[in-house]
């Protein structure tokens, strides 16, 4: 099979290979790639500010793929199902986090495109219990997105408690997803850009939002929650600053730069400050019922599987609306 692989990590780019056929062992799905969506979390990967990943390794972890053959004792998936593979690939099952319904923190846990071979390839091996039936609804390509930046954004929104006013920083694959989904629900949303992203402020408006502006300008109205998708530090006081007392901020990716110093009285009149780290399978489960109750308009960009680079080149660049997907 044709994969792209990532060699050595903080070099940012990725070596085009052909490798040997994988086989499916007991309880595991030897899957056909159809698509992978290109994730952000990806990107801090191959530029080294992720640690101790496997290497080599075959990122991407947004995998929609049709199952070619079975691993013994799988009895929930059958040959050409269509599965979802999310990022969460593997957890003990038998820690305090996992037995207490924190999967997501298992200290053994393992990842899709970190420490298990992903779907930047022609085919993928992973395990039967972490995988997904995906609504009809959505094609292959439209329906990648959805496994990562729907699942971990749906995450943080769960997180972000039950606000009306939902601010999102940073305007991209998860946020224009959970955008969808907050104004579907009667929320209402208003979205934060970085200055001068002229793109991304339309791209902002024509989804409905309530309100569109940069990160550094202040919304009409106090925010009740605020999830931040960019990978900036700075933004947590400046989030902080426009919230309500008692609001929440949730910091939504898996790397982010320092948070500089800020004065207590942002924090005050219990405002809280919180990350998301990874999905449970839970999480999984509601989402993609919500996604095929609640049609989301997944907007993409594909690129053929040997243009990978030039996906995470984009990505890097700030130069893609909505999500990039990989297409074998």
């Amino acid at each position: 099979m044709r994969a792209m692989v990532m060699v050595r990590p903080g070099v940012g780019s990725l070596e085009q290979r052909d490798l040997e056929l994988p086989v499916p062992g007991d309880g595991e799905l030897a899957v056909r790639v159809l698509a992978c969506g290109v994730c952000r979390t990806d990107l801090h990967l191959v530029d080294g500010e992720l640690p101790d990943p496997v290497v080599p390794v075959i990122p991407g972890h947004e995998i929609v793929g049709l199952v070619d053959s079975v691993g013994a004792g799988v009895d929930t998936f059958r040959v050409g199902d269509r599965v979802g593979i999310p990022w969460l690939g593997w957890s003990c099952g038998a820690c305090a986090a996992c037995r207490g319904g924190r999967e997501n923190l298992c200290r053994h846990a393992r990842f899709t495109g970190y420490q298990i071979n992903g779907g930047y390839a022609e085919r993928a091996i992973a395990d039967a219990r972490f995988c997904f039936h995906l609504p009809a609804r959505y094609d292959d390509v439209h329906a990648a997105p959805l496994l990562c930046a729907g699942l971990i954004g749906y995450r943080a929104y769960r997180m972000a408690g039950p606000g009306t006013r939902v601010g999102l920083y940073g305007f991209g694959a998860a946020a224009h997803l959970i955008a969808q989904v907050a104004l579907g629900q009667s929320r209402e949303v208003y979205a934060f850009v970085s200055p001068g992203d002229q793109q991304a402020l339309a791209f902002a408006r024509e989804l409905g939002v309530t309100w569109a502006g940069t990160s550094r300008e202040s919304p009409p109205v106090p925010l009740d929650c605020a999830i931040i998708f960019a990978p900036v530090g700075a933004l947590v006081p400046e989030a902080l600053s426009r919230t309500s007392p008692g609001g929440v901020v949730v910091c939504a990716g898996i790397h982010m730069s320092d948070i500089p110093s800020f004065p207590y009285r942002l924090l005050w009149e219990e405002r809280v400050v919180r990350s998301v780290a990874n999905l449970t399978r839970e999480d999984a489960t509601e989402f993609l019922a919500l996604a095929g109750a609640l049609p989301l308009q997944t907007h993409v960009q594909p690129y053929a599987l040997v243009d990978a680079n030039r996906a995470l080149s984009d990505l890097r660049a700030g130069r893609l609306n909505g999500a990039a997907v990989l297409v074998p």
